[in-house]
């Protein structure tokens, strides 16, 4: 896969992802019979809109997303006051705005019964071998100014091998590259790879002192093997992974705001990405393989869906929020009040977003 191909894969799936989320809202919608406006993928200026029934389908010209416009979500009055969000019970609005949450763990389901099921690479530990086949050492991120970048080593290549005083050291575990490179460090060596089809032989020296952190080779690497599940069993694994990794997301973010409340700044390894460090991070995975790929994907899609829920405006959690609040004080929250605040906050979030995505750049160069 080249990298304009990539790039596109890229682009392709934070789109889909947030299309997707959209869709968990419109279906909702349209099972409690509320009425939808326009679903629009992309931000306009629209590009593109055909009418199908009462609800305007839209291609946009800014490819950061989707959006589905509900009638009275944003207090507006609406002719049919029974097709209006305002007007139904709340336990119906609240399962309108659950909706775009719920579609996210569902995609997770769904891309990991595939993983499951497929029998493509998995990364698994150098312990794991019973029922897996094929392991391979893959390259997931080279060093700046490494012994391997020097040597044309990139992102998803495969360590076949190494050879020394004409003699091939075969690799299949982490720790087979970690000793052989201890073993000649400051030394010639060539190093036999794997790029998609094509096999190749490059020389470097593996570095006497490296920066800490980086290794001899100045690689990371992850072994992968290849595993296949039954089609039965394949979405009762994925459920039970996308529970896990749910609550690894939980306790991660509980971890964080600890250490954040406590003055200790972000634990070791945390960092705040904007949409320019995820497309790095999945244009990485792409080139690693489809099954890592997809399984970043699941992640991202799990991350987006805790996120969501988080009791801030401008977030779905935030109008769960004032749903809550109405609920306990018996009428509805004043419409220009609320919509208030979700600007208010939707500006923050846009202004978070945009020094992160600044900060992101920079550490692209």
């Amino acid at each position: 896969m080249n990298n304009m191909s990539t790039i596109l894969l890229v682009l392709f799936s934070i789109i889909a992802l947030m299309v997707l989320h959209e869709f968990g809202h419109f279906i909702v919608s349209k099972w409690f019979k509320v009425k939808v406006d326009e679903f629009g993928v992309g931000y306009p200026p629209r590009i593109f809109g055909k009418k199908i029934g009462e609800t305007v389908y839209s291609l946009n010209l800014l490819p950061f997303g989707a959006f589905v416009k509900i009638a009275g979500e944003e207090g507006e009055k609406s002719i049919n006051s029974s097709q209006n969000f305002n007007g139904k019970p709340i336990w119906q609005r609240s399962l309108i705005i659950l909706g775009g949450v719920v579609s996210f763990w569902m995609i997770a389901v769904i891309i990991l019964s595939f993983v499951f099921s497929s029998g493509i690479s998995q990364v698994v530990s150098d312990e794991e071998e019973e029922g897996f086949s094929n392991p391979k050492i893959q390259v997931l991120s080279v060093a700046s100014g490494s012994p391997a970048e020097l040597a044309g080593i990139e992102i998803g290549d495969t360590i076949l091998g190494f050879s020394a005083a004409s003699v091939f050291y075969p690799v299949s575990k982490i720790k087979d590259v970690q000793e052989f490179t201890e073993n000649y460090k400051g030394k010639e060596v060539v190093a036999s790879m794997k790029r998609g089809v094509e096999d190749f032989e490059i020389s470097l020296v593996p570095r006497v002192s490296p920066p800490e952190g980086e290794g001899a080779m100045g690689v990371s690497l992850i072994r992968t093997a290849e595993k296949s599940y039954p089609i039965w069993m394949a979405p009762g694994l994925a459920i039970k992974e996308t529970i896990n990794l749910t609550g690894a997301v939980i306790v991660g973010w509980g971890d964080t705001l600890l250490s954040l409340v406590k003055g200790q700044g972000l634990p070791s390894g945390v960092q705040f990405m904007g949409p320019v460090g995820m497309g790095s991070i999945l244009n990485d995975a792409a080139k690693v393989g489809i099954n890592y790929f997809l399984n970043i994907i699941a992640i991202l899609s799990i991350y987006m869906a805790v996120m969501n829920l988080l009791p801030i405006p401008a977030l779905d959690g935030g109008r769960l929020l004032f749903l809550a609040i109405e609920k306990i004080k018996r009428s509805p929250i004043n419409p220009k009040i609320e919509q208030n605040v979700n600007s208010a906050f939707f500006y923050l979030l846009v202004a978070l977003m945009v020094w992160v995505t600044i900060k992101d750049i920079g550490n692209l160069f």
